[in-house]
């Protein structure tokens, strides 16, 4: 709470992966992670359960711009 550790950075190959929020239409539960452009598989770094948590994988990532979000 008082003491959180600092982000660390990652990198990941923008021409493999791109950054995706998986979303449940059910619960609103919402997981931050890395989607493979040519399969589509999803592969899952945080929980996000609040902004905090998103502007953390941001930074992380160096994620600038929209990222996209699906069900």
């Amino acid at each position: 709470m008082f003491f959180r550790k600092k982000a660390e950075k990652r990198s990941y190959d923008p021409e493999k992966y791109k950054p995706a929020i998986r979303a449940s239409i059910c619960t609103g539960e919402r997981v931050a992670g890395l989607r493979d452009i040519h399969t589509g598989q999803f592969q899952e770094v945080m929980l996000l359960t609040s902004q905090e948590d998103l502007d953390e994988f941001r930074k992380m990532y160096d994620i600038r711009g929209e990222i996209e979000t699906f069900y």
